[in-house]
């Protein structure tokens, strides 16, 4: 990849000296206790509430912000949580679901979802079913994806979302059904980046922050990473001049969220799946990224038989994560005290934990200082296409369905 599309971030602090005034001969010398004080030391929060900070976790069988689990994440300090199909029964209920459990937290908090449109479609009940990412691509101009992204973003919104896991900038034109399949824009990647911008600065307007996935790129592979991992056998070159060019325009646009996915590449050792691989994160700085790099949940098939949830979240923060995704809050306690561990026995450096969540405390509107006494400034997404590509003379455009009745609507199984 050219050198010059990489960029370098860095902050540093500044300090001064005190200067004393000469004393006269009928003035006394200062004494120490009178002598001028250093400048404060920044006191982090506590370590327990820093590694759960960086913890974004579902809530299984959570309906109401008075169910226990849902309170006991919260109390616990995690740094977000995962709305499922599970959690959502009316627009009403969730919002106030969500509305509950913010004004029980003492501290901005992530709340996110995953809805693509198409199959995968957490919130279809309040959204609205929608077409594939590849249909859209196919029969709108990215101008009217961006507003269509709008739309959704703007409705999430109105629940108390702010985060959601979408778009896929993944490359892949096989079967619609196939793992990645019709979630994919394209497997063009200038076409692929195009709608998936317009997609993620959409979802902007709309007052939700997107997050593009699954670096770097889950296209190449026919394998579930629900069930099992997959070895990506192609080079450093190769992925550069495909998978990864929409992700190097994303970053190039100001990505402020990026997930790492669950499969191995050849060209980063075989050894480990991308999302536990410091090789993966390393790419993705190189490339200029310095926003929130967050895992996809390690509860799946991929991970868990490997690395179990505690041993899964010191392995994605070690390797360079900043955010754990698991969609079973129950396991965030045990998660939170091996990070803990971690740190205590040196195996997991703390500068690398409080780097993580001063990201995770920033990108949820909080003070990345006061957690972790680690100042940062995120990515923002400056610029998308407005209306660039014309849609495929082969489809013609289709309006968003409105939400239908829970027992009439299409099953979709979650992508966690």
């Amino acid at each position: 990849m050219p050198a010059d599309r990489f960029r370098r971030t860095g902050a540093g602090l500044a300090a001064g000296a005190a200067l004393l005034a000469a004393c006269s001969s009928t003035t006394p010398p200062a004494s120490p206790a009178t002598a001028a004080a250093p400048t404060p030391s920044c006191q982090p929060a506590p370590l327990e509430r820093r590694a759960a900070s960086v913890l974004i976790v579902g809530l299984p069988h959570v309906t109401r912000a008075s169910d226990v689990l849902g309170q006991f994440v919260v109390d616990l300090g995690v740094g977000g949580l995962f709305i499922s199909e599970p959690n959502v029964r009316s627009e009403a209920q969730l919002t106030a679901l969500v509305s509950g459990l913010r004004a029980r937290a003492d501290r901005p908090l992530l709340v996110s979802t995953d809805e693509e449109s198409g199959r995968v479609a957490v919130t279809r009940e309040i959204v609205g079913a929608g077409p594939s990412p590849r249909r859209l691509a196919r029969q709108r101009t990215s101008a009217q994806v961006r507003a269509f992204a709008a739309d959704i973003g703007s409705q999430l919104a109105d629940t108390g979302i702010t985060l959601n896991l979408a778009p896929v900038l993944d490359l892949d034109d096989g079967p619609s059904g196939g793992i990645i399949g019709d979630r994919s824009f394209s497997v063009d990647p200038e076409r692929a980046a195009e709608y998936g911008l317009a997609f993620s600065a959409g979802l902007l307007d709309g007052g939700v922050t997107p997050t593009v996935k699954h670096f770097p790129g889950q296209g190449r592979s026919t394998r579930d990473t629900h069930a099992v991992t997959d070895v990506v056998d192609a080079t450093v070159e190769e992925l550069e001049s495909t998978d990864l060019m929409p992700f190097q325009r994303a970053i190039d646009a100001g990505a402020p969220v990026i997930m790492l996915n669950h499969l191995s590449y050849s060209a980063l050792g075989v050894g480990l799946p991308a999302s536990m691989n410091p090789q993966a994160y390393a790419l993705l700085r190189k490339m200029g990224f310095s926003g929130v790099a967050i895992t996809d949940s390690v509860g799946m098939g991929a991970i868990y038989p490997r690395w179990d949830f505690p041993e899964s979240a010191v392995q994605a923060v070690g390797a360079g994560s900043d955010a754990v995704l698991t969609t079973d809050g129950n396991q965030a306690k045990r998660m939170t005290n091996a990070l803990v561990e971690a740190v205590r026995s040196g195996r997991l450096p703390e500068d690398r934990l409080n780097e993580a969540s001063a990201r995770v405390t920033a990108l949820a509107g909080g003070d990345p200082m006061a957690m972790s006494c680690v100042p940062v400034s995120l990515p923002k997404l400056t610029s998308a296409p407005a209306a660039a590509s014309t849609p495929s003379p082969r489809a013609t455009a289709t309006p968003r369905a409105t939400a239908t009745p829970r027992a009439t609507a299409t099953p979709t199984p979650s992508p966690r």
